[in-house]
């Protein structure tokens, strides 16, 4: 049994190993850690294995991340390998996780919607892909109309500003995940979820599976010429300025969407007209103004909308062999379906006053 991890801003982790089935439980035997990372000495390399030789098959990463971590000691110099890196290898080689590699995925762009459908989708897709009725994907999001869509444990209240929303005609809708408010107005965003097993981040914390999963996007930026990188816990940034943020939810079918929203060319001053947003969490930032939280990409690319986001679907495609897909009618019958049973219901939308 083999599996590789690439620990993020580290190296190469591949493990090879067989299973003792002999016993009740099923046990690890012939483990052999091997990559590119450095480690100082020699001899923690044979700790390491010993910790896992034996090993329950069934412990999770993070336990058997533990095992790596109590047979290192204090004068061990790892460089470029973790103990969750391990665990995360020695999970894959068991079939327990899966690597990009071995995920079938479509790529989707549009089709342009009414604002309430593409939050559904971000529900309904993941049951489709959860079925078997559809393979994982990256879904670029359009829109017809403005929207704000608030994150899952907002108050409406405290960040909508309800005058604002009817002077300009806005849909206001609550996604499934968690996270802040989006101000997105047709072509003023670039937009995507990401739908996926949940055996992909497995061994993963939270806080590192949002870089992890968005990798393939900074390769994307830095195509058309932004230098971006991650702000824990989940906003992307440039040298000059906010670009987006990411959010996810992981459901009880053992899928998970990740989406991302990056701002295109925001109209601040209608964004302040129909967002409140508090002084904490400028504060927080570290701006003197909420317009200055946010810096468009198009005056970071001076590129347009639409050559961005054929940089985003090629790099998706070619790093990960995807093929095009669709969303069909059916696709959007459910989705509007469920749009009427709870997105579009007051009790959803204000299910946080």
């Amino acid at each position: 049994m083999h599996g590789e991890y690439k620990v993020p801003g580290g190296k190469l982790v591949v493990v090879d190993l067989d299973v003792d089935d002999s016993g009740a439980e099923g046990r690890l035997k012939g483990v052999q850690i091997s990559g590119d990372f450095f480690l100082e000495p020699d001899e923690a390399l044979g700790r390491i294995t010993a910790a896992l030789e034996g090993a329950p098959a069934e412990l999770s990463a993070n336990a058997l991340a533990e095992r790596v971590q109590g047979a290192l000691l204090p004068g061990d110099v790892p460089f470029g390998i973790t103990p969750e890196g391990v665990g995360i290898a020695v999970r894959r080689a068991l079939g327990k996780a899966v690597d990009w590699d071995l995920i079938d995925f479509d790529v989707i762009h549009g089709p342009s919607v009414d604002p309430m459908i593409n939050v559904a989708m971000d529900e309904t897709l993941v049951e489709e892909v959860a079925a078997g009725r559809r393979k994982p994907f990256m879904r670029l999001w359009e829109w017809n109309a403005p929207q704000v869509v608030i994150g899952s444990f907002q108050s409406y209240e405290n960040e909508i500003n309800q005058e604002g929303v009817e002077r300009f005609g806005i849909t206001v809708s609550r996604r499934v995940t968690g996270g802040g408010a989006m101000f997105m107005e047709p072509g003023n965003c670039v937009t995507y979820s990401l739908v996926i097993p949940q055996a992909l981040v497995d061994g993963l914390s939270f806080a590192q599976s949002y870089p992890f999963l968005d990798e393939w996007t900074m390769e994307a930026l830095e195509k058309v010429g932004i230098k971006a990188h991650y702000v824990p816990l989940n906003d992307i940034s440039s040298q000059v300025g906010k670009i987006g943020g990411a959010a996810q939810k992981r459901f009880n079918n053992g899928y998970m969407v990740h989406h991302v929203t990056m701002s295109y060319d925001i109209d601040a001053d209608k964004m302040m007209q129909v967002l409140r947003i508090g002084k904490e969490k400028v504060r927080d930032k570290g701006h003197r103004s909420a317009v200055k939280r946010v810096d468009p990409m198009r005056s970071q690319t001076g590129r347009p909308r639409e050559e961005i986001l054929d940089v985003f679907y090629n790099v998706f495609k070619e790093k990960y062999s995807a093929t095009d897909g669709v969303i069909t009618d059916h696709d959007l019958d459910v989705a509007a379906e469920r749009c009427r049973t709870k997105f579009s219901t007051a009790e959803w939308t204000h299910r946080l006053p």
